[in-house]
C-alpha cells in the first residue's frame, strides 16, 4: 500500500480516455496536501478485455496501487477477484471501488450514494410513481437500489439480455418490500405510462452514440435522468430538453461516487464542493 502521504490509484474500463475521474481526484489530492497519482487502465487502448481484470489486479498490487475504481464494462466481472465486498457493494451485486490494503481486494460500490445524491439535489420534486430503467449492468444495480430508496413506487427494468434484469429484479425485491421492481417487456407502453426514464446504459457515451430509446417515446412531462457523463450532454439529454423534460445529467453521480472513493483510498474526507467546482471546470 502507498504511504499515509501518498495515493496511487487507477481507473479500469473500456474506452474511458474522455474521464475527468484522473483530474478530479488529483486536483483535490493537491487541495488536501497530498502526493496524490491516479491513472487509467484503459482496456481498449491495451487491446484487452474484461478477462484480464486478474492479471491487471496482480499488477495494481506489485505495482503499490492504493486501490481502483471500476467502470464499464467489469463492475460485475470483478466479483469473484475480490476477497471482500461491503454490504453495499454485496446487496447491488456491483463494485466500483477497490481499495487494496494489507494484500487483500475489498470492495465497494459508491455509485449508489452518488445517484441518490445527485437525484436529491436535480429532481427533487418529480413524481416517482412509475419509472423506467435502461440498463441492468453493474452501474444499473446502483442506480435501481438508489431509485427505490429514494422513493420510486414502480420500476420497470429493461436490458438486452432478459435474464440480468431478471436477475436485478429478483435482487431488488429481495431488499425492498411490496414487489415494486419488475421486468419490462413493453417499452411503449411502459414509458406511456411512466413520469420518468433513466439510462445506466453507456449508450450514449463518445465511443457509444445514439439514444437508448427512439426519440418518438419522450414526452414534455417525462424527467429523463442520464448517467454518462462524457460527453456531459448526451442525445438523450438533448432531445429530451428540446421537448421540455426536466433533465439529470450524470455530473452528479460522477463526483458524489468520486468524493466517496476518494475517501476511501485516502482516509481523508474531501470537500464535496471544491470536487464539484474541480469537475465543472474540466469543461464538456
Amino acid at each position: 500500500m502507498a504511504s499515509p502521504s501518498g495515493v496511487l490509484a487507477g481507473l479500469i474500463g473500456a474506452g474511458i480516455q474522455a474521464s475527468r475521474t484522473p483530474a478530479l481526484h488529483e486536483r483535490e489530492g493537491a487541495a488536501q496536501g497530498l502526493n496524490y497519482l491516479y491513472r487509467l487502465i484503459d482496456l481498449d487502448q491495451l487491446k484487452l478485455d474484461s478477462s484480464a481484470l486478474e492479471e491487471l489486479l496482480t499488477a495494481a498490487e506489485y505495482m503499490g496501487f492504493t486501490g481502483l475504481n471500476i467502470t464499464f464494462p467489469c463492475k460485475q466481472t470483478i466479483l469473484p477477484l475480490l476477497d471482500e465486498l461491503s454490504p453495499e457493494a454485496r446487496g447491488i451485486g456491483a463494485v466500483n471501488t477497490v481499495v487494496l490494503k494489507d494484500g487483500r481486494r475489498i470492495g465497494h460500490n459508491t455509485d449508489c450514494l452518488g445517484f441518490a445524491e445527485g437525484f436529491r439535489r436535480g429532481l427533487a420534486e418529480v413524481s416517482r410513481q412509475q419509472v423506467v430503467q435502461m440498463g441492468a449492468g453493474g452501474a444499473g444495480a446502483a442506480v435501481a437500489h438508489a431509485l427505490l430508496s429514494e422513493g420510486v413506487a414502480h420500476l420497470s427494468v429493461f436490458d438486452v439480455e432478459p435474464e440480468r434484469a431478471q436477475a436485478l429484479v429478483h435482487n431488488l425485491n429481495q431488499h425492498f418490500a411490496g414487489s415494486r421492481a419488475r421486468v419490462g417487456h413493453d417499452l411503449e407502453s411502459a414509458l406511456a405510462q411512466a413520469c420518468g426514464l433513466v439510462n445506466t446504459t453507456p449508450m450514449g457515451m463518445a465511443k457509444l452514440p445514439g439514444m437508448p430509446v427512439p426519440k418518438a417515446l419522450l414526452r414534455a412531462d417525462l424527467w429523463v435522468a442520464e448517467i454518462v457523463y462524457f460527453p456531459l450532454e448526451t442525445e438523450l439529454l438533448r432531445e429530451a430538453r428540446a421537448l421540455g423534460c426536466k433533465t439529470l445529467n450524470g455530473a452528479n453521480m460522477a463526483v458524489f461516487q468520486a468524493v466517496k472513493a476518494f475517501e476511501l483510498f485516502s482516509g481523508i474526507v474531501p470537500d464535496a464542493q471544491r470536487m464539484i467546482g474541480h469537475f465543472n471546470s474540466l469543461g464538456v
